[in-house]
């Protein structure tokens, strides 16, 4: 089955944008009343891609306009991130509630409302971390003012209006250059708000890890440059799960400013923090619920089969912990785990820091973990295309046996009973620092779907029933990842490579005094 065959009321799965993009499209288009949205990255600008709907226009925007002049009203919430360690995606988002606002203009008078908000998640990392960090802090303050002097008047005052956080960071001076402010050391704002999630008539939900951007818009066959890659997964869900939705859509910026307590969700998976009372020598917020990581320790527990996990991030070391005791407890258990080749600020960004370091070396630590409880039970995959890279190229971390990598972003984790597909990582910040969403499935039909779909995804054309049977599966994917391994790429049957932990190893920095959320 895929989505366009399940009854009406049945959850659907889309994995990559391509098909994920279609649906949002067709959910903005069909709403009658209302929208209420939360999503990381949000750009007006993005193309559409179905036929219905570039019959209002080409890009989003339009889009927007049209749900507006219909009577609908929109409420966006776009996050807003820390404009030291995330300048480019902080003046992302003000470009977009700019363009947002010109589109509720453009929709004229007598049109639905529109209130798009910024949402930065208000917890601060306490005053002697940032002491202790204001060198690196202060390093990236220069950084960004060396970039903002390179650029030419007009665009630098463009750039400064599409960055109002870096405006206490910096001194303009008489000219229009700017340089580091050197005094008070720079707020550092920890958490995020990384969900992504849409609720339409408060009767149909959208959800998942992907957000809405050109960026990360790819379809299955992954054709094109690595870091244009992006694999991810998302659901529509009709019923009593949108109205929760909505209750934590209108209430999760007040419960995470310490407002009013966290209310009741029904059956949506959250994680949600707040900022502590004494933050003095704290790095990071106060969890306040974890729904998606007590849903995971909950299925883990029961899993008996076959655990089939998609995650951007694997480093949390509770949920390590769960199925190490798992592994031990019973031995017919087998765990497929499906991660990036290198996480996207290592293999397209060459960012190759101090964090970088740290978060690597917390996954290798945990899959370390993983491989002694495990055992043969564990295969730790990868994907890449079926094509070699430029031969003018460089081979890097964006590359996996001279191919170039597919970039996994999906949150997905299927076991025996239970599907959970969300916005969180298996990583301690999606645990327990940052504002996460998704659902938990249970009819097994739909899990089957799920499993099916997505273990298909990455598998030869007709993979028989060894790649997918609990007691198989692993022996065979580890099969088929050293044969891949072992051809050269044009002649790989599927996408599988094994993932090397020795890599990330190699690169890692443990740093003891930084709590693991950070990264």
């Amino acid at each position: 089955m895929n989505a366009d065959t399940l009854p009406d009321a049945m959850p659907k799965v889309f994995i990559t944008a391509a098909e994920a993009y279609p649906a949002l499209e067709n959910a903005f288009l069909t709403a009658e009343t209302e929208i209420i949205a939360s999503f990381l990255v949000f750009d007006p600008e993005t193309r559409l891609r179905s036929a219905q709907a570039q019959n209002v226009g080409p890009r989003w925007f339009d889009l927007i306009v049209d749900c507006l002049r219909r009577g609908v009203n929109i409420t966006l919430k776009l996050s807003d991130f820390d404009p030291i360690a995330r300048a480019a995606m902080h003046r992302g988002t003000w470009r977009s509630i700019r363009l947002l606002q010109a589109a509720a203009e453009v929709a004229g008078p007598g049109a639905g409302k529109l209130k798009a908000t910024v949402a930065r998640h208000p917890a601060e990392t306490g005053s002697l971390p940032r002491f202790l960090l204001s060198p690196v802090i202060m390093k990236r303050v220069w950084r960004l003012c060396q970039w903002l002097n390179k650029q030419p008047a007009d665009l630098r005052a463009a750039a400064l209006r599409e960055m109002p956080g870096a405006a206490e960071l910096i001194v303009v001076r008489p000219n229009g250059t700017v340089r580091p402010r050197l005094w008070p050391v720079p707020r550092l704002f920890p958490g995020t708000h990384h969900q992504k999630i849409a609720v339409f008539d408060r009767r149909l939900l959208y959800v998942g890890g992907l957000d809405l951007n050109e960026r990360r818009y790819d379809d299955q066959d992954h054709e094109r440059p690595a870091d244009q890659t992006w694999h991810d997964v998302q659901i529509i869900v009709e019923g009593k799960v949108a109205e929760d939705a909505v209750r934590h859509l209108e209430s999760f910026e007040a419960v995470t400013a310490g407002d009013m307590p966290p209310v009741e969700r029904g059956d949506l998976l959250v994680t949600l923090s707040t900022q502590r009372r004494r933050p003095l020598v704290r790095f990071g917020p106060k969890p306040v619920v974890q729904s998606i990581f007590d849903a995971h320790c909950a299925a883990i527990s029961k899993a008996k089969g076959l655990i089939y996990l998609e995650t951007q991030y694997f480093r949390d070391g509770a949920l390590t912990r769960a199925l190490c005791a798992a592994a031990a407890a019973r031995p017919d258990l087998h765990l497929l785990l499906m991660l990036p080749g290198a996480p996207e600020e290592l293999a397209f960004e060459g960012r190759t820091g101090l964090d970088s370091q740290v978060g690597e070396w917390h996954q290798a630590r945990c899959l370390r973990r993983l491989q002694r409880s495990f055992g043969a039970r564990l295969f730790i995959g990868s994907a890449a295309q079926q094509r070699r890279g430029r031969p003018d190229k460089t081979v890097g971390r964006d590359h996996l046996k001279n191919a170039p990598l597919i970039y996994i972003h999906a949150k997905v984790s299927v076991f025996d009973h239970v599907a959970i597909i969300s916005s969180a990582n298996l990583n301690g910040r999606s645990m327990r620092w940052d504002t996460e969403a998704g659902v938990s499935l249970t009819d097994l039909n739909v899990v089957d779907d799920i499993r099916h779909r997505c273990m298909a995804h990455w598998l030869p054309e007709k993979a028989d029933q060894r790649y997918f049977a609990p007691e198989t599966a692993v022996a065979a994917w580890r099969g088929l990842a050293l044969s891949n391994a072992a051809r050269p790429p044009e002649s790989r049957q599927g996408f599988v490579l094994p993932y090397d932990v020795r890599i990330a190893e190699k690169f890692g920095t443990p740093l003891p005094f930084l709590p693991p959320e950070m990264v």
